[in-house]
């Protein structure tokens, strides 16, 4: 099971935990982290969505900065990409699979003690991809 926090587009969150997300399937089940016991999983579509963020844990540390330079010290695994969202959010990491007419991408953040393991970005609540 993944941790998951789920960003949909209109803003809303969803926190939870998935086992069947594939980056190309157009829909996975959340099984939410509030939900009482026995509640069914919700059936979540990509093509809502802005990033599903992978994380060590769903509060994370309100108290880190992330970090948002690259680590000349250590080589990035894959290419250094810089992710501006539609709704102004910039993210910053590294990524082995973007190709610009495929519906999403993992992005690997540049922070190592970011709380987001990695992220699969929906191309469409983008504005603007760009290789660093």
């Amino acid at each position: 099971m993944n941790k998951v926090v789920v960003r949909f587009a209109d803003g809303r969150i969803i926190k939870g935990t998935t086992a069947d997300f594939y980056p190309n399937k157009d829909t996975f089940h959340v099984s939410v982290d509030a939900a009482p016991a026995g509640d069914k999983p919700l059936e979540v579509s990509t093509h809502d969505l802005k990033a599903v963020f992978f994380v060590k844990e769903f509060e994370g540390n309100p108290e880190h900065g992330a970090g948002n330079e690259f680590d000349s010290s250590r080589p990035p695994a894959g290419r250094r990409i810089k992710v501006v969202f539609e709704d102004g959010e910039v993210l910053l990491g590294t990524t082995t699979g973007y190709q610009p007419k495929r519906p999403g991408f993992f992005v690997v953040p540049v922070d190592a003690d970011s709380n987001n393991e990695r992220c699969f970005v929906i191309a469409a609540a983008t504005r603007e991809v760009s290789f660093q």
